[in-house]
């Protein structure tokens, strides 16, 4: 559970660690940053070592608080997610927040009576409705003592204004290539899809693993094939390119934008500098060079724009066969000039 452990984000804790030690630590938090990073687990530590009655570093790992968190029992710790009705998309609701903002004021541990602080962990804030919403901010108006609140968001311009201004902002950014293979090979994913997955996870953990569930590496021998046989792509193999990945899982579907998207901007960057450090790394620096040469940075701009498009409007639940299809036709076009 101790800082050392987590992967990454060095400077995120030794800011919070020094917080903790010198007894500044703010009544609430506010973790920004992408999806997969390890925010939360940053979060999960900060609380254990809010918690923590041990001697010396903290969380010590052996006190009964420690041992509580460990076990995903601690009394003091309060974990908020959001949640879904039915069919509808997860939400925060106002009854989930008012539950857990009393349940920090009325429980008490039944650890040692030193054990005196209590955590509110909120993951995904930006997901609180309205109600909700307004209902947290009355509570970080007049906090109750001894709570500290860590809100977890990728998103926090979709928080309130004035939530954001009642915590003190933790951006996280994006893991390193070698970071996030270090995290997979902890979890056991090593190899060349595990290499590949982890330069395609635009420095995400969770993304990097379903990269590896949907074997990444034919995922970026699909999208390099197609920018190779762009020009030349007869329209009786756009249809059935269009059709097969019509048939594929959503999230199949926006990880093959996905990583055309990242192909496309290290194109873009050979076009510039034939030196540069690319995002894919050097594995397949050659078949990049080649396509950069035969592509101007202008074309390179248009797709960046069609992919970003298409992955809109798959968000938007677009017919995916449909749209696949008149997105290899845009394609090539651009790529025949």
């Amino acid at each position: 559970m101790d800082f050392a452990h987590i992967i990454g984000h060095a400077r995120q804790k030794e800011e919070l660690s020094a917080m903790l030690q010198e007894g500044r630590l703010p009544h609430a938090l506010l973790f920004t940053g992408p999806a997969g990073i390890g925010k939360k687990l940053v979060a999960r530590s900060l609380a254990a070592a809010i918690l923590c009655t041990g001697e010396g570093e903290r969380p010590c790992g052996i006190c009964e608080p420690c041992r509580l968190m460990a076990a995903e029992s601690n009394e003091d710790y309060f974990e908020l997610v959001p949640e879904a009705a039915g069919k509808a998309k997860p939400v925060i609701r106002i009854d989930a927040v008012r539950s857990a903002v009393a349940r920090t004021i009325m429980t008490r541990s039944s650890g040692p009576a030193e054990a005196m602080g209590r955590v509110l962990l909120i993951d995904e804030a930006d997901l609180m409705n309205e109600p909700a919403a307004n209902s947290l901010l009355k509570t970080l108006e007049e906090p109750p003592a001894a709570v500290t609140f860590i809100l977890i968001t990728e998103k926090p311009s979709a928080l309130l204004p004035t939530i954001r201004s009642r915590c003190i902002p933790i951006p996280f950014g994006a893991l390193s290539p070698q970071e996030v293979e270090e995290a997979l090979r902890r979890l056991g994913e090593t190899g060349e899809a595990a290499h590949a997955a982890a330069h395609l996870s635009a420095g995400s953990v969770r993304m990097a693993l379903r990269l590896v569930e949907n074997d990444s590496l034919e995922l970026l021998e699909s999208v390099l094939s197609l920018l190779e046989g762009a020009p030349k792509l007869p329209m009786l193999e756009v249809f059935r390119r269009a059709e097969d990945m019509g048939k594929w899982e959503r999230t199949r579907q926006s990880e093959w934008l996905g990583i055309l998207a990242l192909v496309l901007r290290d194109i873009l960057l050979l076009t510039m500098d034939g030196g540069g450090t690319l995002l894919l790394g050097d594995t397949r620096r050659e078949r990049l060079l080649a396509l950069a040469q035969g592509t101007a940075g202008a074309q390179i701009h248009t797709l960046l724009a069609l992919t970003e498009e298409t992955t809109r409007r798959l968000q938007s639940n677009a017919n995916p066969r449909l749209l696949f299809e008149g997105f290899l036709i845009y394609m090539s076009d651009i790529c025949r000039l």
